[in-house]
C-alpha cells in the first residue's frame, strides 16, 4: 500500500514528529474514503487535479476551515512528491491545485507593562518552593527565549552554558539553534539549579522536571502558563505560543531587526515572522501620542 509506505518514510527517514505523522495519516486515510467512495479502488496513479478540486468542495461544505484544508492539501503534496521521486506516478495531480485562503489571524501577546507586572511588581505571585522556582524560569524562559513548548521540555542540562550564557536548542526536524541570554535569567537558573538539585537528586537529565523527578509533559506546562497569565491578563488565550508571540513583538517593538528575530525563533522562512510586524504600530501609536500636538 503506498499510503503505508509513505507513512514509513516521513516516520523513520524524514523523522517527521508523531503529531505530524498522525496527521499526515489521518488527512491521507481521509482522502482515500472520499476516492473510494466514487471507485472501487484508490490508484493515485489514475487521480487527476479535478477529483482532488472535487474533494477539497467537500471538505469546505462539511464544514472544513481552510487552515484544516490546507494542511489537508499539505499532506496530499506531501504524498504525491514521495510517488513522484520513487516512480509510483509519471504525473502529480496537485499541479494547479489553488489552496482556499485563510483569514489571517493575528497573533495574541502580552504587554511589556503585563509581563513586568508578573515577573517583577506582583507580590510574589511564585511560590518560594521547588516548584514555584521552576514555575516563574519557565515563564521567563519563555518570554526572555522565544522558544517553543517542545523545545523548552526538550532542554537538557548540558545544553545550558551558565558561563557563556547560552542555550542550545532543538527545533522542528531536530534543527539547532544557539540562543543568548541576559543576566537576570542566568540568575534564575543557576537559583532553580540549586534547589532543584537539593530538591530532586534523583531525577532525569532534563533541565525542567517534576517533583518525582520525572522530564515534564506538555499540559503541565500549558497549565502552568495558563495559570500566571491569567494574574495578568483577560485575554482568554493563554498558551505557550502567547509568551512566544510575546517575545517577538517586544524584540521588534524594541528595535529588533526582522532577519535577527526570525533567527532566534527558528522560522524556516523570514515570511513566518513577518506576521509580528503589525505589532510594531503600537509603538508607533506611542510616538504620535507622546509628539503629536493634537494627539
Amino acid at each position: 500500500m503506498l499510503v503505508a509506505k509513505f507513512l514509513q518514510y516521513i516516520k523513520y527517514e524524514k523523522i517527521y514528529s508523531s503529531h505530524t505523522f498522525v496527521s499526515y495519516q489521518t488527512d491521507l486515510n481521509q482522502f482515500k474514503s472520499f476516492v473510494e467512495s466514487r471507485s472501487e479502488t484508490f490508484d493515485p496513479a489514475k487521480i487527476d487535479s479535478l477529483t482532488i478540486r472535487e474533494w477539497v468542495i467537500s471538505l469546505m461544505e462539511s464544514g472544513d476551515n481552510a487552515s484544516s484544508v490546507n494542511r489537508k492539501l499539505s499532506a496530499l503534496k506531501s504524498f504525491y512528491k514521495f510517488l513522484k521521486q520513487h516512480g509510483y506516478v509519471t504525473q502529480n495531480p496537485m499541479k494547479g491545485i489553488v489552496a482556499p485562503k485563510k483569514s489571517k489571524m493575528l497573533p495574541k501577546f502580552l504587554r511589556e507593562d503585563e509581563m513586568d507586572k508578573l515577573l517583577v511588581d506582583l507580590e510574589s505571585p511564585f511560590s518560594g518552593d521547588f516548584e514555584g522556582v521552576r514555575d516563574k524560569l519557565i515563564i521567563e524562559m519563555f518570554y526572555s527565549l522565544g522558544i517553543r513548548l517542545s523545545e523548552l521540555i526538550g532542554i537538557k542540562d548540558e545544553n545550558v552554558d551558565l558561563a557563556a550564557k547560552t542555550v542550545l536548542i532543538t527545533g522542528k526536524r531536530n534543527k539547532q539553534r544557539l540562543l543568548p541570554f541576559g543576566e537576570r535569567l542566568s540568575t534564575s537558573i543557576k537559583e532553580y539549579k540549586k534547589l532543584r538539585n537539593e530538591e530532586v537528586p534523583d531525577r532525569c537529565g532534563s533541565l525542567f522536571v517534576k517533583k518525582d523527578g520525572k522530564i515534564l509533559y506538555p499540559m503541565l506546562v500549558y497549565r502552568i502558563v495558563n495559570k500566571y497569565i491569567t494574574m495578568v491578563s483577560s485575554m482568554t488565550k493563554r498558551s505557550p505560543h502567547v509568551l512566544r508571540h510575546t517575545f517577538a513583538t517586544v524584540m521588534l517593538n524594541n528595535g529588533a531587526e526582522l532577519n535577527a528575530v526570525k533567527e532566534l525563533l527558528g522560522h524556516a522562512s523570514l515570511a513566518a515572522t513577518e506576521v509580528y510586524t503589525h505589532t510594531t504600530f503600537e509603538q508607533l501609536q506611542k510616538i504620535y501620542k507622546q509628539a503629536h500636538p493634537r494627539a
